[in-house]
This record gives C-alpha cells, sequence and structure tokens, in this order.
C-alpha cells in the first residue's frame, strides 16, 4: 500500500475516532446536566432504560476506539492491510468499508464458519 493511500486510511481511522470522542462527551454531559430522576414511575422507567441503552452503545464504541488505536499502531508499524491470519493484503474495498479489518473476506468468513460450528457444538 502506498504511502498516499496510507495517510488516506490514518485521516479516516483519526477522523472516527474523534466522532466517537465527541459523541461519548456529549453523552458525559448530557447525564451530567439532565436530571435522571422523573416524577412518574413509568417516566423514570423509561428514562433509565433509553440511559441504559446508550450506555451499552457508549461501551460498544469504547471498544471500537480501541481497534481503530490498533489499527492506527498497525499504520506505523507497517502491518496495516495485511492479514492476521494469512499475511495476504486485504483488498481496498474490505478496508474503505471496514477500516479496522485485520482479516481478508475470506480468512473472516472462514473464522466465522468455524466459531459458528464452536457454538454449536
Amino acid at each position: 500500500m502506498g504511502e498516499k493511500q496510507l495517510n488516506y486510511f490514518r485521516e479516516k481511522l483519526v477522523a472516527w475516532k474523534d466522532s466517537l470522542l465527541r459523541e461519548g462527551q456529549d453523552t458525559l454531559t448530557t447525564l451530567q446536566n439532565e436530571p435522571l430522576r422523573e416524577p412518574d414511575v413509568t417516566d423514570r422507567a423509561s428514562s433509565e432504560t433509553d440511559w441504559s441503552i446508550e450506555l451499552r452503545t457508549r461501551d460498544r464504541q469504547r471498544k471500537l476506539i480501541a481497534k481503530i488505536d490498533a489499527a492506527l499502531r498497525r499504520i506505523e508499524d507497517g502491518e496495516y492491510g495485511y492479514c492476521d491470519v494469512t499475511g495476504e493484503p486485504i483488498s481496498l474495498k474490505r478496508l474503505e468499508a471496514r477500516p479496522i479489518a485485520t482479516m481478508t473476506l475470506e480468512a473472516q468468513e472462514k473464522h466465522e464458519r468455524q466459531e459458528k460450528v464452536s457454538r454449536d457444538e
């Protein structure tokens, strides 16, 4: 992968991470500024459910940020864009769709089939 392509993916990953961090900060600000206690029991239950979903989303995003950081390290180490399993280049189309990909599409599909078999047993 050329330097221009690596810079493109670096910028894409950094922008994605910044966006996730901003969303997390917005959630934190809202949590600090909005009252969590609703006078009506039904409203309170609804509000707590909404916040529970929001916090689970933020937890998933925290894990995603770790994957983005790992992808940025792979760029710096010269390993970005290569499959962890086969060592083959990951297609640009796959990286465009999922810039944190660590496996080629074929290796990922094989991995998922093996996971399914393991779960079914």
